[in-house]
């Protein structure tokens, strides 16, 4: 009898070729949840939350912050490759309206998070060339309250969705546990429901990416394994 190329656990993986596939997949999320939740603790601590704060914060803080916007985008080139490899996953299993909310999301949420950045970044880089007075100024005002909605309207919302979709493309075709499904729902129903009410809600979303890479990866190990024992059954009966 030939032996089937499929594994018993994951019938739609030929381990010949798509092995390598989960494996990128869990390194890119987990390095774009270590990025995204190191950058955040630094901005929470640099950046006070208050609405009214005068940019004190550039006078004391503005280097840590520019670190923490340094991140930002080598997070996003991980959550692309994260989002690449998890389709690849998929396969022909793929549901076309999921996919497309899956990734449409999932690059919303990349440019809400880049435009926050990039507002960040063009308020410490005015007030490095001089502008002395944007502390407390309308201009100063205005282009945080715009970073501080990208990011914890728009892209927390966005995020909301991604994990939405990606726990029922889960649920549908089985490519991790149910329970990563089942908290995924949690998790968008949290970052949907609370936005700006929670301040620290956006931390939410890289923890949920960072537990389903880790699953994915351990799981991965486990097909890794079978099929190294399958191999070598067969080299013994040969």
């Amino acid at each position: 009898m030939k032996p089937s190329s499929k594994d018993a656990r994951h019938p739609w993986i030929d381990p010949g070729k798509q092995l390598r596939a989960p494996r990128a997949a869990a390194v890119a999320g987990i390095l774009f949840s270590l990025l995204l939740i190191t950058g955040l603790l630094m901005l929470r601590r640099a950046v006070p939350v208050g609405p009214i704060e005068a940019g004190q914060w550039l006078r004391e803080s503005s280097g840590t912050v520019t670190v923490a916007l340094n991140l930002v985008p080598f997070a996003g080139i991980a959550f692309l490759w994260f989002m690449g490899v998890l389709r690849d996953r998929l396969g022909d299993f793929e549901d076309r309206f999921f996919a497309t909310v899956f990734l449409g999301s999932g690059l919303l949420f990349l440019a809400m998070l880049f435009i926050a950045a990039a507002f960040f970044g063009g308020i410490v880089a005015a007030y490095r060339l001089g502008f002395e007075r944007l502390p407390g100024s309308v201009t100063f005002t205005v282009a945080r309250e715009f970073a501080y909605e990208a990011m914890n309207i728009y892209a927390v919302r966005m995020a909301a969705v991604f994990t939405a979709a990606t726990s029922t493309l889960a649920l549908h075709t089985g490519f991790v546990s149910r329970w990563i499904a089942y908290v995924g729902y949690a998790t968008a129903l949290a970052l949907l429901l609370a936005g700006r009410n929670i301040d620290w809600i956006v931390f939410v979303f890289p923890i949920w990416v960072l537990v389903l890479s880790l699953h994915i990866l351990i799981d991965n190990f486990g097909v890794l394994q079978t099929v190294d024992a399958s191999d070598s059954d067969r080299k013994g009966d040969a």
